[in-house]
């Protein structure tokens, strides 16, 4: 959408996802689109016209961090140890959530959004289907496991300790004790 626009509009959209960014990591998915709009110096209509939903400014916000782990995801594939490399990207993404507050409730939105694409957990679940399946093929990871169960579970992780005095760690326990859970029984 933006380099479909005029310069005013492209700076615009520019500076409200500045803007966007900032109040998102101090103030997490619930960020004044208000407060966004004043700090940014636009009106809350040419915020809400870049961004029509919630949902399309936490995609915005999120989309580095996603393209980032989509990478990491893709680097990752060709390492043997498929349970490892599952484990290791699943890592990266709950130490993401927990980092950049706004992307786990980007993730918890199921369908994307019509104006802006695909959505973060479309992206993620296309990125990580190749290491689920080369683990589930391993015996490594159950059959029945989605690549959808995996970032609900990590959205209900980071969501549930994001107000803990050390989400990171809290977080990375109760990934932790869901990873037995995940693993296939002898």
């Amino acid at each position: 959408m933006p380099g479909q626009q005029r310069a005013d509009a492209r700076r615009n959209y520019a500076r409200i996802l500045e803007v966007a960014e900032a109040e998102v990591a101090a103030h997490g998915a619930n960020a004044s689109l208000e407060q966004i709009a004043r700090t940014a110096g636009v009106g809350s209509a040419t915020v809400r016209r870049h961004f029509p939903t919630r949902q399309a400014l936490l995609e915005a916000v999120s989309r580095e961090r996603i393209a980032l782990l989509a990478a990491r995801a893709q680097e990752l594939a060709g390492e043997p140890d498929s349970r490892r490399a599952l484990l290791d990207w699943l890592d990266d993404v709950v130490s993401y959530c927990v980092t950049a507050r706004g992307l786990a409730a980007a993730l918890a939105y199921d369908t994307p959004d019509p104006v802006h694409g695909n959505s973060c957990s479309a992206t993620l679940a296309e990125s990580a289907a190749p290491l689920l399946a080369h683990a589930a093929r391993d015996g490594a990871v159950a059959p029945d496991v989605t690549v959808g169960d995996l970032i609900a579970l990590i959205v209900g992780i980071t969501l549930a300790t994001e107000h803990h005095r050390d989400p990171a760690t809290e977080a990375s326990r109760l990934f932790r004790i869901a990873v037995a859970g995940i693993s296939p029984r002898p």
